[in-house]
Formats: C-alpha cells, sequence, structure tokens
C-alpha cells in the first residue's frame, strides 16, 4: 500500500490544517481563505497542478504539492514541488523520503524532465532528505520572485 494518495477537493478539510502549520513553520503571512482559494483553483482543473496525501488518506500527516511547467532549456515539462510538509510528531520516520521515493517515477512517467525544489536557508533535514533523492544544488542559477 502507498502511503500516497491524490488529493481531490473533498480532502480540502484533511489539507487546510496540514497546510496552515506548514506556513506557520515557515513564516508564510497567509489567511485561511487565501488557503482555501489557493485549494480551489488547484482543484478546479484550471491550473497544471496536483498535491498528495502522504500517509493515511482519512489522516494524513502531511503533503506534497506539484506545479507543473516547461522549460525550453531542459527540452520538455518540468515539475516544481511547491510544498512539501510533514507533521513534526512524525518526522524522522523516512515518510518523507518515501514520499519523494514514490512521487520521482511517477513525475519521470508524466513526461517531467526536472524537478525542481525550494528550501529555507538552514533547514538540514529538508536538504539532506532531498540530497538523498538527488536533488543538486545549481551552481548557475538562483532563483528570484516577484508576487503579483
Amino acid at each position: 500500500m502507498s502511503i500516497l494518495s491524490l488529493a481531490d477537493a473533498e480532502d480540502t478539510a484533511r489539507l487546510l490544517p496540514l497546510i496552515t502549520a506548514c506556513h506557520a513553520e515557515a513564516g508564510i503571512d497567509r489567511g485561511e481563505a487565501q488557503r482555501r482559494e489557493a485549494l480551489e483553483l488547484l482543484f478546479s482543473g484550471e491550473v497544471q497542478a496536483a498535491v498528495w496525501l502522504i500517509g493515511p488518506r482519512r489522516a494524513p500527516v502531511g503533503y506534497i504539492a506539484i506545479a507543473f511547467g516547461f522549460s525550453i532549456a531542459l527540452c520538455g515539462r518540468e515539475a516544481f514541488i511547491d510544498e512539501f510538509y510533514v507533521r513534526p510528531a512524525v518526522r524522522g520516520r523516512g515518510m518523507g523520503g518515501q514520499a519523494l521515493h514514490l512521487i520521482l517515477p511517477m513525475l519521470r512517467q508524466m513526461g517531467v524532465r526536472a524537478v525542481h525544489t525550494g528550501l529555507n536557508r538552514g533547514n538540514a533535514a529538508a536538504a539532506r532528505i532531498y540530497e538523498r533523492s538527488g536533488f543538486r544544488l545549481r551552481d548557475k542559477c538562483l532563483v528570484m520572485t516577484r508576487e503579483m
């Protein structure tokens, strides 16, 4: 049995507390209405993105949200791990690494040529999980963001 299940609109009530906890931990200042609106858009089919629940579907312990894009330089589809969260009480048990181990082949099967992620500086535990899954820093790349 997989620890990942693709979420849909019916999972909103399960996702919101996890997203709220993730945002609190990361210092992301968004209200519940904004988070709910983001999930509604994600589940509407208007954007190329998906979120998977980690753990039992009825009582997930985390989630991983993926946004899809395209890169001429990478010659095809790319994916960005937008958010990846596991409750602190169950961290260190390998669930995050197992989730990555399962999702990366799925993304490859979907034609994704590269997967990107961002980390908060100083998050050594997350960096180790990504490094064990084959992620590497890109020396020539600096991600910049402008919120609209």
